[in-house]
């Protein structure tokens, strides 16, 4: 997949870059405390308040991860993400710029 468009993660703070590369990350972190820093700036990409169904989820975490399935999976495990039952999403948390 192409670079990300929307510049997303396209400069990551210095402890990310090891995991991000042309604005797409390469790698999930395995410790704890950098990987919530990425999804921190993952979710910036989802609009506070507004809901998303999965499709578009999966569309903007395509644009970041190959492995967009278990990317929204680590949102929602780390409560950066909520859903329905329904299958829709919304942020939960993360900073808001």
């Amino acid at each position: 997949m192409d670079e990300n468009p929307d510049g997303l993660l396209a400069d990551p703070p210095e402890q990310l870059r090891a995991f991000v590369s042309h604005g797409r990350i390469t790698a999930m972190p395995a410790k704890r405390s950098r990987r919530r820093l990425l999804l921190d700036q993952v979710v910036q990409a989802f609009e506070p308040g507004r809901r998303y169904p999965e499709a578009a989820v999966d569309d903007i975490l395509k644009q970041v991860f190959d492995d967009h399935c278990a990317l929204r999976r680590y949102l929602i495990d780390e409560e950066f993400m909520s859903r329905t039952a329904a299958g829709l999403y919304w942020r939960a948390d993360g900073t808001v710029s």
